[in-house]
Formats: C-alpha cells, structure tokens, sequence
C-alpha cells in the first residue's frame, strides 16, 4: 500500500512538472490570462485522469515520456471544464481545490478565455508531441478520442443535460446518461489515450479498458454526490451542500444514500473484474478503482 501511494505521489508530481512546462509562464503576453491559466491548473487537484493515462500505460507495459503529452491533454481539458463550470452562469463556485475559483481571483471574462485557451492548448500538445512519432494514426485517433469526449456528444453536452436537469424529477437511465457524459467521457477518454500512446492494442483488450473506464468514471460521480452530502468545505476543497443548494439531481437523492453507496462499490467491482483478463501490471488501475469510492474529496 506504502508503495502505491508513493508511486501515485510521484505521478502527481511527474503531472505537475509537465503542466508546468507545456503552460505558458506568467510573464508571457498576455500575461494575466497566463497567470489565470497557471491558477487554474497547477498546484492542486487528484490528477486522477493523468494518473488513469500512465496506469493504463503502466499495465500495456509503457511507461514516462510517451505518456505524458497525453496525460496533460486530458487534465487541461478538465481544469477548463472547472472554470467553465464554476462559472456564476452555470455552478457559480466561489471555491475550487482549496483557492479562490478562476473568475473570483481575477475576473468572469478571464476565466472564459483561460478555459478556452487550456482547451485549444491540449490538442495543440496531442498534434505536436514527439511521441508516438512512428504512430501518426495513433496521435490522430488521440485527438478525435478527446475531441469527442470533450464536446456535445460527451462532457459539454452532459453538462448541458445538467444545467436543463436543475429542479426536476428524472429516473435513473437519465441521470446515469448524464453523467456518462458529463463525468464519465473524459475519463474514459483518459485511459483510452493511455492505451493508445502504449501503442497498438488488441481490441479485446480496449473493450475491456473502456468498460473499466465507464464503470469507475460513474462510480467517481455517485461519491461525488455522496461527499457533497457527508463531506465538509474545508476538507473537499469546494462548498459542500451545493448540490442540494441548486435542486440538481443526484444518486443520493434518487437511490437513497445507502443504495448510492452499493451501486458505487458494484460499479468498482465490475470495474475490477473487467481488468482480469488483460494481464500486465494493473495494480495502479486497481488501486485508482478502489480509490474513487473511498476518497474523502
């Protein structure tokens, strides 16, 4: 156990060093949209979908630098989304990762365009990066992967779902399709990446990452609802109750939390068991499985 932490602390680090690098520094014109893009994006935060892209490296037998582009493509991706969301047109969070949202640090115009910038940025890190540099189908089938989990038919678009869902009464098929896309593309998207800069993979092998992907990235959304009802502000990094400040639906308040909490611990199972036939190290992808339900923010 001692040996995963320190291995999940080190690609934390190994994710914040090249974030820090693929960023424009803050003293670059222009520079406050550079120093709000740095805010945003350095300095916090689980790392969970780069650490999903070098644990699914890792178990295809790939390791360090053919991951890396990758890996921060699909957390620039994901701090846009938080800027975005935190947005006072659509969450209007004052608190994200323990600091001061984007656009109550500086303003709402910059925190648009950080967002903008940190997404163009990480398919601009998909088409340039060396690696896989004998794989040009591979990088492509990278940036439409991401493109797609990124926009209308996967994150943009459940959070549109999100937004239209506020106040309302839905069933479980609909809120489980929201988050599918909402939460659940990118991080699919991230193990995804992760297999493709591993180099080719036998397809059985993809299905059987995919499912993996979409039953944690579901699971990671149930102990997300869960943590805004039992966690603390000071401990999430975040507001705690928001959720239920803004009538949104949730597996607790649709399942009740006893039954959320089961159907987090079957997805993670399935999850598990999806990886049983694919061989090679998948101790990490384990590990992050059993993490999404047990985290505390």
């Amino acid at each position: 156990m001692f040996e995963m932490a320190s291995l999940v602390r080190s690609l934390q680090d190994r994710t914040e060093q090249a974030l820090d690098v693929c960023l424009p520094s803050a003293a670059t014109h222009p520079a406050r949209l550079h120093e709000a893009m740095r805010h945003s994006a350095l300095g916090g935060g689980k790392r969970l979908r780069p650490i999903l892209v070098y644990a699914t490296g890792r178990a295809l037998g790939v390791s360090g630098k053919p991951l890396d582009a990758p890996a921060c493509a699909v957390e620039l991706i994901h701090v846009y989304s938080l800027i975005h969301d935190d947005l006072p047109a659509m969450d209007d969070d004052d608190l994200r990762r323990g600091k001061p949202t984007c656009h109550k640090a500086f303003d709402e115009a910059t925190a648009i365009l950080a967002g903008d910038a940190m997404q163009s940025l990480a398919f601009q890190i998909l088409a340039t990066d060396l690696h896989p540099a004998d794989a040009p189908a591979a990088r492509l089938k990278m940036i439409e992967i991401l493109a797609r989990a990124s926009g209308s038919r996967g994150m943009a678009g459940g959070q549109a779902i999100d937004l239209a869902s506020v106040g309302r009464d839905i069933s479980f098929p609909e809120l489980e399709d929201m988050h599918i896309h909402k939460t659940g593309a990118l991080i699919r998207a991230s193990v995804l990446l992760g297999a493709l800069a591993a180099g080719p993979a036998d397809a059985g092998v993809m299905d059987r990452l995919d499912r993996y992907a979409k039953c944690i990235g579901l699971a990671f959304q149930i102990r997300d609802d869960i943590l805004d009802v039992e966690g603390d502000t000071a401990t999430l990094g975040k507001k705690s109750g928001a959720d239920i400040a803004l009538e949104k639906p949730t597996y607790p308040a649709l399942l009740g939390m006893e039954a959320a909490k089961e159907e987090a611990r079957s997805l993670v199972e399935e999850a598990k068991g999806s990886l049983a036939a694919i061989g090679g190290q998948t101790d990490l992808l384990h590990w992050v499985a059993d993490y999404v339900i047990g985290r505390i923010h």
